[in-house]
């Protein structure tokens, strides 16, 4: 099985990044506003059904930088197809094919269209990689049950705040940070869904920059673990990810970074 990966790549886009379908959702608070900044966009080509946009890289968007690709020529006059766009049940939806246009996408669209106006609220992902033979999904909505990924995300705010008040009860700091560790640790190793939903946390921090950094990093960890599995590393996992990142950030040493 681990020959048959090696030999086979998986599917990637055309900027070079690993072919893993994403979901923008954001909530719409003044539809008209949104449409015009839309319409504003150079780089937002309506489409010809009439159903959306086509995000294009170009003009506004023609500085965002695909670090994956090694050499890449854009041709002025075939732009990349970044992504579609679309407006349905007062939600704006941004479909897109790898999780690194996802994270380009929630910072650049923040340029353009005010919090006041329509802000992202989740992302709906898929925790794999796929075969340049395999079956791909016609549209995202095919792939998203939205009642099954709003329960895996209630089971798992449920959780946090169980860890969090076993923190606060906890009858001093270390007793609280080992049953943190123990949490972090457990969920680490957990095997990923297929599906998963990523909540954007605005209460919890205020600062975008922070938020979309978190973004970042919790896409990052999960697009390495299904990178990794693809190769035949079947047990590979967060937890994996975290150690090899602090690996890389404080060298192979006896130094706790937590002290």
């Amino acid at each position: 099985m681990i020959f048959n990966h090696a030999q086979k790549p998986f599917l990637t886009v055309e900027t070079g990044e690993a072919y893993q379908p994403i979901r923008l959702v954001y909530d719409i608070h003044q539809k008209e506003q949104l449409l015009a900044s839309l319409n504003t966009l150079t780089c937002c080509i309506p489409q010809s059904t009439g159903s959306g946009w086509t995000w294009f890289w170009m003009n506004e968007c023609d500085e965002v930088r695909f670090e994956s690709l090694d050499t890449y020529h854009k041709n002025p006059s075939h732009p990349v197809r970044l992504g579609s766009l679309s407006i349905r049940d007062n939600k704006f939806y941004l479909s897109l094919p790898s999780f690194k246009r996802a994270c380009l996408a929630v910072t650049f669209f923040y340029r353009f269209i005010h919090s006041d106006i329509a802000r992202v609220q989740h992302a709906d992902f898929i925790n794999k990689v796929f075969g340049l033979d395999e079956r791909m999904p016609r549209s995202l909505n095919e792939l998203f049950n939205d009642e099954e990924l709003e329960i895996h995300i209630k089971e798992r705010n449920l959780e946090y705040e169980r860890i969090q008040q076993a923190c606060e009860n906890a009858e001093n700091p270390e007793e609280a940070f080992k049953i943190l560790a123990t949490y972090t640790e457990s969920e680490a190793k957990k095997k990923l869904p297929y599906t998963e939903r990523y909540a954007f946390l605005y209460n919890e921090i205020e600062d975008m920059d922070t938020i979309f950094l978190s973004f970042y990093v919790f896409l990052r960890g999960r697009e390495l673990v299904a990178i990794r599995r693809w190769f035949g590393d079947a047990k590979y996992s967060l937890a994996n990810v975290a150690e090899e990142s602090i690996e890389k950030v404080f060298g192979k040493v006896d130094i706790d970074p937590l002290e």
